[in-house]
């Protein structure tokens, strides 16, 4: 069930240029929030801008209550949020979702991402990992100027692959390819994904073309996050030009059976 609070900021750190991680004491959120839910942020307390930031959860410290989450600044809203500092009160609601990820009962976990889509992925990696299961992570990003998270990853991970777009990192090329690589002698029980659109078709893609059972995280512009105000539409995998249907990643998600959604 959802809560809103106004969270105190106990922790600040910007890991790359314009990409900050925040750390709130939220327990009422901690306790109920699930790896794929994401909570909304008023980023001031005047009239513009409006609208709540969606933000997706990074990491659920249920021990201390603190919630974390990462976020780059893109424009007014996020720029106003990375101005605040310890000890202000952040407008938070949250947890918010109903499609989140699910382990059931696989062993082998294939997780993948793609730049500022990593971070949801955090939580999931670290319970499956508690949870005694296999989990090889696979993080795409543009250039060596845009790694973020690696040794965070590498703790929650059994094998962490790092790719980059031009070769200045790591290894070349699109983390997709060496998931595929690697599906031939792991056979994953599920990929996992979050990232830009193109990496989750290409994921989406492999994954159905070939059986494989897949989750994606949806990123989309919301308004309420309540799934009042039908802002964050996408079409259901069986739409038609005539009679489309549609899920709100808000509510239908953010986390989405790759057969289910049409992206």
């Amino acid at each position: 069930m959802s809560k809103q609070i106004f969270a105190e900021l106990v922790e600040k750190e910007e890991i790359i240029k314009g990409v900050y991680k925040f750390g709130v004491k939220a327990s009422e959120i901690v306790e109920n929030a699930k790896p794929g839910n994401f909570i909304e942020i008023r980023v001031t307390d005047q009239v513009e801008p409006f609208l709540r930031r969606p933000i997706s959860i990074y990491n659920l410290d249920r021990k201390n209550g603190i919630l974390e989450f990462i976020f780059q600044v893109k424009g007014k809203g996020t720029d106003l949020l990375s101005r605040k500092e310890i000890g202000d009160k952040i407008d938070i609601i949250g947890p918010l979702g109903y499609g989140t990820f699910k382990m059931d009962n696989y062993q082998k976990l294939a997780i993948i991402g793609g730049g500022i889509g990593i971070f949801p992925l955090y939580e999931l990696a670290k319970e499956a990992k508690e949870a005694k299961k296999q989990v090889n992570t696979y993080l795409g990003f543009r250039n060596k100027d845009f790694v973020m998270l690696e040794k965070e990853f590498e703790k929650v991970s059994d094998k962490l692959t790092i790719t980059t777009d031009d070769g200045s990192y790591k290894n070349k090329g699109f983390a997709i390819d060496y998931l595929i690589k690697n599906m031939e002698e792991e056979h994953f029980d599920c990929i996992y994904a979050c990232g830009p659109l193109p990496m989750l078709k290409a994921v989406q893609k492999y994954a159905n073309e070939n059986n494989i059972k897949c989750q994606i995280s949806l990123e989309e512009k919301m308004g309420c996050g309540l799934g009042v105000c039908l802002g964050c539409a996408v079409k259901t995998a069986n739409s038609t030009k005539e009679a489309p249907q549609y899920f709100h990643v808000c509510k239908g998600g953010p986390v989405f059976n790759s057969k289910d959604v049409e992206i």
